[in-house]
């Protein structure tokens, strides 16, 4: 079996988000790209901010292979745009994945967002909470169920972006991720689960085995 029907095979089996970024790029691609395709862009979020004359400069690209990427990440981005005005439910973790990475995994600062659902896990409302670093040190937990309580939400989900490309929880999103169940419980709107998400993928605290609250 050759690298693009592997890489099919991965994609209809686990979803695009279980393939790294050189990975997308030989399904995009259609054959194995350029080993110095992304040499002068360190990660996908700088490959999704470039336009057309700088992919074109990079070796072994050429105009037609910018082309497709620049039109493949405006498809990502107007899809999210509208997305966004329309409701959706969340039945696992994925979905989040889904919705927001296309748009946070390129987000060159830490951005924290709560996702506001009603009984039927439908989110109701979508927050931008915190920008910059998202330390539980500077994070006030109160802020992350301020529109929970006005908005009479069953429950939240806490999402945030790692820069970095590397989706692996740090000890401050663990901390900061206990104090906001402790905080859930006393106002009755249980925290359901903490997305974060990268341009390596994502990772969902309740699926590591964090012990949020059920419904």
């Amino acid at each position: 079996m050759n690298d693009q029907a592997s890489l099919r095979n991965r994609i209809a089996t686990h979803g695009p988000a279980a393939l790294s970024a050189s990975e997308l790029l030989t399904v995009l691609w259609g054959r194995r790209h350029p080993a110095d395709a992304t040499a002068g862009l360190a990660t996908l979020s700088e490959l999704a901010r470039a336009d057309l004359i700088e992919l074109v400069e990079i070796p072994g690209v050429g105009e037609a292979r910018a082309a497709q990427l620049v039109a493949a990440f405006e498809i990502g981005r107007r899809s999210t745009v509208a997305a966004a005005g329309e409701r959706w439910t969340i039945r696992a973790p994925r979905d989040v994945a889904d919705r927001l990475l296309p748009e946070m995994a390129r987000l060159e600062r830490e951005e924290l967002r709560v996702l506001l659902l009603n009984a039927k896990n439908g989110v109701l409302r979508q927050s931008t909470v915190y920008v910059g670093n998202v330390s539980a040190a500077l994070v006030r937990v109160a802020e992350l169920f301020r529109d929970a309580v006005r908005a009479h939400a069953a429950g939240l989900i806490v999402v945030h972006n790692h820069p970095s490309g590397d989706p692996e929880p740090s000890p401050d999103d663990l901390h900061l991720t206990a104090e906001a169940i402790a905080a859930g419980r006393l106002l009755d709107i249980p925290l359901l689960d903490h997305v974060i998400l990268a341009t390596d993928g994502f990772v969902s605290l309740r699926d590591r085995g964090v012990a949020f609250d059920r419904r």
